[in-house]
């Protein structure tokens, strides 16, 4: 099995609002019908609440932030799904299946996976007094 990451972009419009309740039921029938494969996902923040992040001069540079996304587009990232899929034939009915490509697009990517050593803690329970 391989990872994907489909990156959704769609026309940027606020989700929460009662007008796109229909648009919602989509995604929620899309998830209840790919279940088997979704990892994980998340709808985003329509793009004026978002804070783009550079560092100039590379490690250590000024970080400088400006509001929005980097660049104006008709379609705009608004949400991600990782998905498990046996090839990318699987990815790519999987991605048709999504409401945002309907209206917008969905940009698939094998994922790489990354091995992240989590730091453990002791606590007053296994620290021996």
């Amino acid at each position: 099995m391989t990872s994907y990451v489909a990156l959704i972009y769609s026309p940027d419009i606020d989700w929460s609002q009662p007008e796109f309740a229909d648009g919602m039921a989509e995604y929620q029938k899309f998830g209840e019908d790919t279940a088997s494969v979704i990892r994980g996902g998340a709808a985003l923040y329509h793009t004026p609440t978002t804070t783009t992040v550079r560092v100039t001069g590379g490690k250590g540079g000024d970080v400088v932030l400006s509001d929005g996304p980097y660049a104006e587009t008709k379609e705009a990232l608004t949400g991600f799904y990782l998905l498990e899929c046996t090839d990318l034939d699987e990815a790519i009915k999987v991605a048709s299946m999504i409401p945002g490509a309907w209206n917008g697009a969905v940009e698939i990517r094998p994922a790489l996976p990354l091995t992240v050593k989590v730091p453990t803690f002791e606590t007053s329970d296994t620290v021996s007094q």
